[in-house]
């Protein structure tokens, strides 16, 4: 190929990936094996030394694993990638190299309602405790700084109200506090925003959602960007200091700008356990294929579809950052121009009660707790995902008791809008 730089469609297709060297197989092959044979001992003792890189046991690393990891970085922008058995644990492996007990992290309000449940409960039997901010209100972030602060935690696009967050202003406060900035990519995914290019220093998704793409496997993924440089002043023991499980080797070190990576997954993957299928990376990586062209989809039926509640009389607002009368619309266009995601909310005029009553009457629309299928997805967040929170923090994350949030698939817009218009006359 020429010395010409790939394009995102040629990437989704081809990056990280080679026809088998032993069989010529065109399509990366599942290598569902639990271990690798080494060469000689000395092979070996490389390997576990971190003194080269091979394939020692697939919860520490696997072929068809590797692949999904360079492609998922590539269309990032990052150095390196880490791909884990879902978004959850990517989070959990991300902030255990960043965090020890007592130690603090920033995160927007606005998040996906299993995220909050994580950090705000799971996370303290790790000692870890998290501050809460306003995505709206920058300054908020920046007053919520401490010196126990080890990182600030967005949502690109946040679910569930499809919110646009604006990244490049956090990254400044997060420049500012001496800490890395977290991007969960998910409901944008790589096609409609790149986090890395406006200031994030690491990236995570669920792959189970858009890149993965039509429901049919778990997997979460980690990006470095190779930004930061965890050396300073102190505060990142375990990538700055001696690893005494690695004779002594300080990862910052070695490894320089994909050291994060290298940290989650040698400290974190190989201990917490979390890792992905081989199976499930080949599914996700099949799925990505058609990344470009789904997203693409999505996001012009998302748009129709909330142009048309706009205008129904049952509908009391529709949170859509792609409508010009949304107040992110302006966001949407500086970050996500190519669409505003297909994940959004709209509050009915009757309510609770009326958001209860629409998902049981929707027949195209399937009722389940998820997004990013190419099967369109509803759900009522008040009485199911966002349930574990108060009233009060449901309307600060965007799930209010009349709220309806839509995953908007790749079916024909005209059949979408007819079932939601039955539903919304029944």
């Amino acid at each position: 190929m020429s010395d010409r730089l790939p394009g995102f469609s040629t990437l989704a297709v081809h990056a990280g990936a080679q026809p088998d060297p032993t069989t010529g197989a065109r399509a990366t092959p599942i290598y569902q094996t639990t271990s690798f044979v080494f060469n000689d001992a000395d092979h070996a003792a490389s390997l576990f030394g971190l003194q080269a890189f091979g394939n020692i046991y697939t919860r520490i690393g696997n072929p068809t694993n590797a692949v999904l990891e360079e492609r998922v970085a590539a269309l990032e922008g990052g150095t390196a990638a880490l791909a884990v058995a879902s978004g959850h644990a990517a989070q959990v492996v991300v902030l255990q190299q960043l965090l020890q007990p007592g130690d603090e992290f920033i995160a927007a309000r606005k998040l996906y309602g299993g995220s909050i449940n994580q950090f705000t409960h799971a996370f303290k039997s790790f000692g870890w405790n998290v501050v809460w901010a306003d995505p709206d209100d920058v300054a908020s972030f920046e007053r919520a700084v401490t010196p126990r602060t080890k990182a600030i935690f967005i949502e690109s696009i946040a679910n569930p109200a499809g919110s646009i967050t604006d990244i490049e202003a956090i990254s400044t406060v997060a420049r500012k506090a001496g800490v890395p900035l977290i991007v969960d990519n998910t409901l944008a995914s790589p096609y409609l925003i790149r986090p890395i290019d406006h200031g994030a220093d690491i990236v995570v998704h669920s792959l189970t959602k858009f890149l993965g793409g039509h429901g049919n496997s778990l997997g979460g993924i980690i990006v470095d960007a190779g930004t930061f440089d965890w050396s300073t002043g102190g505060k990142y023991p375990m990538l700055s200091e001696p690893r005494p499980e690695y004779h002594g080797i300080r990862l910052q070190e070695t490894f320089g700008n994909f050291a994060f990576a290298i940290a989650c997954r040698v400290l974190g993957l190989r201990d917490l356990g979390p890792a992905l299928s081989p199976f499930n990376a080949f599914m996700i990586l099949t799925g990505i294929e058609t990344l470009p062209l789904r997203m693409q989809k999505h996001c012009d039926n998302a748009k129709a579809v909330a142009e048309y509640l706009a205008g129904h009389p049952a509908v009391a607002s529709v949170s859509y950052a792609g409508l010009p009368s949304d107040k992110y619309n302006r966001l949407a266009r500086k970050y996500a121009p190519r669409g505003a995601g297909a994940v959004f909310t709209f509050s009915l005029k009757g309510g609770y009660d009326a958001g209860v009553s629409l998902v049981s009457k929707l027949q195209l629309f399937s009722h389940l707790a998820n997004v990013g299928d190419t099967r369109s997805l509803v759900i009522h967040p008040a009485s199911t995902t966002h349930s574990q929170l108060d009233d009060a923090a449901k309307i600060k994350s965007g799930a209010g008791p009349d709220v309806v949030r839509l995953s908007i698939g790749i079916e024909d817009k005209e059949d979408l809008i007819a079932d939601l218009e039955q539903a919304l006359a029944a």
